[in-house]
């Protein structure tokens, strides 16, 4: 796996969103529906069977963890929408853009175009290979500008760009997070939070990569493979995240944390069950 060498930005919600806007992007029946079916129990009182439950792999749980996600780096629960984004948000790694925001400058963008190309040789993007490649590692947009943009657009109306993204998100972000997550023997919101952060921060040495995160979680909490309470391991993992966050001025905002993870930690609904309600930035997001 390529590691990204600086942690990603945030994307700061776009202008006219009103406060209090509530986004679906499946309908709050249908989740809640899967949940009361994967536990047996109605939403209300699901969450006190997260031991039972089923991981963030599960396809309802996962769908949510796409929504919780994209209300942070898109301000909208739509993240199917986001296939097609892209732009330059000034934080140093170039390109941001797909539903989990490959960098340009940070190797995620070219791994996935690459991936794309061996799929589909010719594609709309694999001629931009060259110029990805010698861009890797900075913000320069050399080869790339307004064409690229507009072929990328263009690409996201690929259902085979769009299987990239997802299998790339998967391999990069999600499946490292679930594995680990289950190692350590967390629920559903646990996994969430190791997703997070390797979304945000990728992983590597640097001292807030997502391991380091960890490391400095357990030098606090025990996980409960190793016989620690799973309330306070997260409580300490959420803290060490939120200090990773603040040694970037680009992360100053840690509400994606504060007032959506910690939210849904405080409750004790370690399973990620609808109904939920959190803020990012300010703006409130539903589910269920």
């Amino acid at each position: 796996m390529r590691a990204r060498s600086i942690a990603k930005s945030l994307r700061k919600p776009a202008t006219g969103l009103t406060l209090g806007l509530v986004l679906l992007a499946v309908p709050a029946t249908a989740v809640a529906g899967t949940a009361v079916a994967a536990t047996g129990q109605a939403p209300a009182t699901a969450h006190v069977a997260a031991k039972a439950a089923a991981g963030l792999d599960d396809p309802a749980k996962k769908e949510i963890a796409m929504q919780l996600v994209s209300s942070a780096e898109n301000s909208s629960l739509d993240w199917k929408k986001q296939y097609a984004y892209i732009e330059d948000i000034k934080d140093g790694r170039g390109y941001t853009a797909g539903i989990i925001g490959f960098c340009s400058g940070t190797g995620d963008m070219l791994d996935l175009v690459e991936l794309y190309t061996q799929r589909k040789p010719g594609n709309v993007l694999a001629k931009y290979l060259p110029a990805l490649r010698k861009v890797n590692g900075s913000d320069s947009h050399a080869g790339l500008g307004s064409a690229f943009e507009k072929d990328w657009k263009k690409a996201a109306q690929d259902k085979d760009f769009q299987k990239a993204q997802n299998d790339e998100r998967d391999r990069v972000y999600f499946n490292p997070a679930v594995k680990q997550g289950k190692a350590d023997k967390i629920g559903v919101l646990g996994q969430f939070a190791y997703y997070d952060a390797l979304v945000m921060h990728g992983d590597g040495s640097d001292k807030t990569s997502f391991s380091n995160i960890r490391k400095r979680a357990l030098a606090k909490a025990k996980t409960p493979a190793q016989g620690g309470d799973e309330k306070a391991y997260l409580d300490a993992f959420l803290d060490a995240r939120v200090w990773a966050m603040q040694q970037e001025e680009a992360h100053s905002d840690t509400s994606r944390v504060d007032t959506a993870q910690r939210v849904f930690l405080k409750k004790g609904n370690l399973n990620l069950n609808p109904p939920l309600d959190w803020k990012v930035y300010g703006d409130s997001y539903h589910i269920g």
